[in-house]
């Protein structure tokens, strides 16, 4: 089967502490793999390497069978490299101050020219395709309420908004769920499962609730003290 994400003896410390011990990994397309850990375990830091928002110290990442990173160099090419590669925040990242539909084509933003993209100038068919993903999570009614008056849960729907009017073939959602209330996080994990099943994305989700991992995910990997330890 063809492999989705490749994470080859990928390594990384911040001073004195090493947050990634030699990683290996492989995610085929078409996957939902949780990632589970304590705090301070690598989860976070690891999909922030895939996403090639941060270099390893050594090691290599293959996403899409394009290289992300390779012995602490990111690519070159790694704007072009994102617009396949969808990215959900904790902390939802988006642009309180602007209103929501907005903040879903941002999404579109790897996709466009740099001019477009510096005055935020989307088509018709663009707006249109934002709205329906926001029909598909749920919360069209809120295109153009300013996204900080939206809950936490609604922020988060919004976020995998944007991951579809992406179009991201790769999903990761680091802790979507751990500020969520518990009905708030089962509606983010069946959008997850969705876009997995539905859309055909692979999905890699970072997780402290084990339970969601067992439910939601056919596959589940432990990280503890930056090694893999079960998967």
């Amino acid at each position: 089967m063809t492999k989705a994400i490749e994470i080859r003896k990928l390594s990384k410390a911040f001073s004195h502490c090493c947050a990634l011990d030699g990683v290996s990994l492989n995610i085929d397309a078409g996957e939902m793999v949780a990632l589970i850990g304590a705090s301070g375990s690598g989860k976070s830091t690891l999909m922030r390497h895939v996403a090639g928002f941060l270099p390893a110290d050594s090691g290599e990442i293959v996403v899409l069978d394009q290289v992300v990173q390779k012995e602490g160099k990111i690519s070159p090419t790694i704007r072009r490299q994102r617009a396949e590669i969808g990215f959900v925040f904790q902390q939802f990242n988006l642009v309180g101050r602007l209103p929501v539909m907005t903040n879903v084509l941002t999404g579109l933003l790897y996709r466009t020219s740099l001019w477009r993209s510096l005055l935020m100038r989307f088509s018709v068919t663009e707006r249109q395709q934002a709205l329906e993903a926001l029909v598909a999570v749920g919360i069209e009614q809120s295109a153009w309420q300013r996204a900080a008056t939206l809950s936490g849960g609604q922020q988060q729907r919004a976020a995998l908004a944007r991951c579809m009017v992406q179009r991201a073939k790769v999903v990761l959602a680091d802790e979507p769920i751990a500020s969520l209330d518990p009905e708030s996080a089962r509606n983010v994990m069946e959008l997850l499962a969705s876009m997995n099943r539905d859309r055909g994305c692979t999905v890699l989700v970072s997780l402290h609730q084990v339970e969601f991992a067992l439910k939601y995910c056919k596959r589940t990997v432990a990280l503890h003290r930056g090694k893999v330890v079960y998967d």
